[in-house]
């Protein structure tokens, strides 16, 4: 090499004044790399124990390995779930309870997903800081949902759920969390948005409850997610905070209202019913009295003519009989005394209490003990 041949300097090789070139041979005593790989190699078989440097011992490893590989595929399943043996990536089949096995890694693996476990998914707010703090984190995005009035509820629920389909679940959704909590909210702001605010705010919340329940499972089953909602419960339906105040005292006014409401109604359902039955009455009266007159009058008509008729045929026992009974009808109630003329010198006492004979059942005793009545008497 030029370099190596070029003198002066003090006689130092290469550009830069300082040892031999690179390009050159290397100076006497240096490093050689031959030997600094034979040396590795030495002190690596020395590392090993006996004859593993050899190739009987590299098969013996490469066995160890293979063994190891094999028995890695050993997997046990708890009780309370589904193993999901899936073969390079894809579903293969299902494994029950126990200990199973599979092809090792990475031709088969085993996904172990608890069907058993019941999940809790939280809407509208986060429970985890109340048994620190002993407050509830709220988060608006999701509590706060339009009624069917148009007024707006701050709602906390939460919903509890497990796998049904094991193979469905690792499948068909990425984010199982996730998708519980998004077609939860859906199905509630569903629910809500077709309930009045009164409805939302009562007591009884079992219908809301049950119908955002049954929508919220037609959306993941529509979603094939292998889930089952087996409870959805609300913790909280409240106004927001900012207009609570006014909310109460419109539903204090709407209290009012119905209360007075309710007090005119229950004063209308006693006024009418008793007018109406006392209308009823006078109108019954009234026709009874009109078909007794019309009865009455038709009777004395017909008693007319009948007597007209009895008369056409004996005018003389006619007019006897109706003397006689017109003289019972004016003389029945009066109080009458007989006196006979023809009896007055005959030493009888012509006198006949008629009033005392009728009390008493029977003739007064006359003189001297014997009952008497005056001759010619008629009663």
């Amino acid at each position: 090499m030029p370099w190596t041949n070029q003198g002066g300097g003090g006689g130092r090789g290469g550009p830069w004044g300082g040892g031999p070139s690179p390009w050159g041979r290397p100076p006497q005593g240096g490093p050689n790399v031959e030997d600094i790989i034979r040396k590795s190699q030495e002190r690596l078989r020395g590392m090993l124990p006996g004859s593993f440097g050899s190739r009987p011992g590299i098969i013996l490893i490469v066995f160890a390995v293979l063994a190891i590989w094999l028995i890695s595929g050993f997997y046990r399943v708890q009780p309370d779930e589904v193993g999901v043996v899936l073969r390079f990536g894809a579903f293969n089949r299902l494994a029950n309870p126990g200990l199973n096995y599979h092809l090792p890694w990475p031709i088969e693996n085993a996904e172990k997903p608890q069907v058993t476990r019941v999940n809790r998914t939280d809407v509208g707010y986060r429970p985890g800081l109340q048994r620190a703090s002993g407050r509830v984190q709220q988060v608006p995005e999701e509590a706060l949902m339009l009624t069917g009035d148009e007024n707006i509820v701050d709602i906390n629920f939460f919903v509890l759920w497990r796998i049904k389909d094991a193979k469905a679940f690792l499948f068909n959704i990425a984010e199982p969390e996730q998708t519980v909590k998004a077609a939860a909210e859906s199905a509630m702001r569903e629910v809500i948005g077709r309930t009045d605010i009164a409805k939302a705010l009562a007591p009884g919340r079992g219908p809301i409850e049950a119908d955002a329940q049954k929508l919220m499972q037609e959306i993941l089953d529509s979603y094939q997610s292998g889930i089952e909602v087996s409870e959805l419960r609300l913790d909280k339906v409240d106004p927001p905070p900012q207009v609570i105040d006014a909310f109460r005292d419109v539903q204090s006014a709407k209290i009012d209202y119905t209360q007075k409401q309710n007090v005119a109604e229950a004063y209308q359902n006693d006024v009418v019913p008793r007018a109406q039955g006392q209308a009823a009455q006078l109108v019954q009266e009234a026709e009874a009295y009109k078909a007794q007159v019309v009865r009455q009058s038709q009777g004395d008509a017909q008693r007319f003519i009948s007597v007209l008729n009895a008369y056409k045929k004996a005018p003389d026992i006619t007019t006897r009989r109706l003397y006689i009974e017109t003289m019972q009808d004016v003389l029945k109630n009066a109080n009458k005394i007989i006196l006979e003329r023809t009896a007055s010198g005959s030493g009888v006492v012509p006198y006949l209490p008629l009033p005392e004979i009728k009390r008493g059942g029977g003739a007064p005793p006359g003189p001297r003990g014997s009952t008497s009545t005056a001759p010619g008497a008629r009663p």
